[in-house]
């Protein structure tokens, strides 16, 4: 179950990534869309972090197995996400506030 969190979790970073307002390039009259696209990253952002959190406490139980090869590419997968969503949330915070 942690796995397919994990999975979520990424699918969920690479969407918000892909929508990311980055750049003042814009249509005139698209104006309202950019607001739109901030509340949708944003969401996404706090949704990645969320589903992490879970998956990390799903996939890393008191006991472990002896493959620390495993447990430490799932920790720098998990801290990506966690890092570049705490980017976007800070990031968009400069930008519209």
């Amino acid at each position: 179950m942690g796995s397919l969190l994990l999975l979520a979790a990424v699918i969920l970073w690479v969407l918000a990534l892909m929508m990311s307002p980055h750049g003042n390039s814009e249509a005139p009259g698209t104006e309202h869309v950019r607001t739109v696209i901030v509340v949708f990253v944003r969401n996404s952002a706090i949704g990645t972090l969320v589903v992490s959190a879970l998956s990390a406490w799903l996939l890393f139980p008191a006991r472990r197995p002896r493959w620390p090869a495993r447990d430490w590419a799932l920790i720098g997968l998990i801290a990506l996400l966690v890092l570049t969503s705490l980017y976007q949330l800070f990031w968009l915070r400069s930008m519209t506030g």
